[in-house]
């Protein structure tokens, strides 16, 4: 029996240290593989570092050359900056030599300029008041003197009218009348602006005028030709049931003058 206990316990400790070689050898195994693992992530990490730090470099290198270069334009523009300080400082102090140099002969120029101007304004101010007498002398001459007699105010109106001055014959006509209501050429007087408003075109006016005659100097030697006269002006105005009533008073009431023997000619061609 103790034969066999020794024979089973050095069978226990063969196949118990085959068990320990083998997991030695396993354990072994893992760890050179472990071991390659990490040599190859070492390596693929320093090449990766190798590049990340080539990368850094040239991204440093290329970020100094552009500072240098952004330095050296700088410098540039800080150069041509003070080039035109310089320039400007040059320009103001030649300007303001030319304002020194130009401000004695300006100041004597605006001197010169307003006495130059007080003088043509006091000119102007004579040659005005000049005109002025030699214009109320001119119209003083051309104007002519108020008719002395109603005899030559009267002949004025009247020689007015026969120069085709119709408004001026109305006038003269009128201050006659004003003047010498009583007259016994005022009678002429209203004929002759009746007339005158004729030869304006003025009918209505002129059909009134004429009326002045009718009305008030019946028997006056001008009321015929009145009454004619004012026939024509309401013929005129397209009145002729009034330019016939008065030739036919007209004939009525002078029949035996050359104005009646005209009127009845009138009227028939009127009919």
């Amino acid at each position: 029996m103790k034969i066999v206990r020794n024979i089973s316990l050095v069978v226990l400790l063969a196949l118990s240290g085959c068990a320990m070689r083998s997991d030695l050898e396993t354990v072994q195994r893992d760890n050179e593989e472990l071991k390659t693992r990490i040599f190859r992530l070492e390596k693929d990490l320093g090449g990766v570092r190798t590049e990340t730090k080539a990368g850094i470099e040239t991204t440093l290198q290329d970020f100094e050359k552009e500072r240098a270069g952004a330095r050296k334009g700088l410098a540039d523009l800080q150069a041509s900056m003070d080039a035109m300080k310089v320039d400007l400082q040059v320009m103001a102090g030649k300007v303001d030599d030319l304002s020194l140099a130009a401000k004695k002969p300006a100041e004597e120029v605006n001197l010169l300029k307003e006495d130059l101007e007080r003088r043509l304004s006091s000119l102007e101010e004579r040659l005005g008041a000049v005109q002025k007498k030699v214009t109320d002398m001119e119209t003083a001459q051309a104007k002519p003197p108020e008719p002395a007699t109603p005899e030559a105010l009267y002949q004025k109106g009247l020689d007015a009218y026969r120069s085709g001055n119709y408004a001026g014959a109305r006038e003269a006509f009128a201050r006659f009348l004003e003047q010498h209501p009583k007259h016994e050429l005022a009678v002429n007087a209203h004929y002759w602006s009746g007339e005158a408003y004729y030869g304006e075109k003025k009918y209505e006016q002129a059909v009134l005028e004429f009326q002045e005659v009718i009305k008030n100097y019946p028997g006056k030697e001008k009321a015929p030709a009145a009454m004619l006269k004012q026939a024509a002006a309401f013929n005129e105005i397209g009145d002729l049931k009034s330019a016939r009533y008065v030739l036919r008073k007209l004939i009525d009431e002078h029949p035996s003058t050359e104005e009646a023997k005209r009127a009845k000619e009138r009227l028939k061609a009127l009919k």
